[in-house]
């Protein structure tokens, strides 16, 4: 998947939580995120704050996907609120293989 079938897959699956989300949909997001972030901070403060608003359910909605890829429930995003060994294990699921047949939450087919 590239860059931009990444972010069209994002945007068109907005506030889906149901499904699968490849490694590299969920990474090429991630880095869009940052861009974005990190452009409209630098033009303005509120800019900035308005963007990662924008963004918020978007990279909830993929974040909840990509463990659903790898077997776990979406629910798994809020190790995130556990600082540094939470985010050092969520970066661990992060990064993990796809897992390649389907599992309960979809068909490889419909990442």
């Amino acid at each position: 998947m590239s860059f931009t079938q990444a972010i069209q897959t994002c945007f068109n699956k907005y506030a889906t939580f149901s499904g699968r989300a490849s490694v590299a949909e969920y990474w090429w997001f991630m880095l869009f995120c940052f861009l974005v972030n990190l452009v409209s901070g630098i033009i303005n403060e509120y800019l900035g704050s308005v963007a990662s608003l924008a963004l918020l359910i978007p990279t909830l909605a993929v974040s909840w996907r990509r463990m659903h890829d790898i077997g776990l429930g979406g629910g798994w995003f809020f190790i995130n609120f556990v600082p540094v060994v939470g985010w050092i294990i969520w970066i661990i699921k992060a990064v993990k293989a796809d897992e390649p047949s389907a599992n309960r939450f979809g068909d490889v087919t419909a990442c």
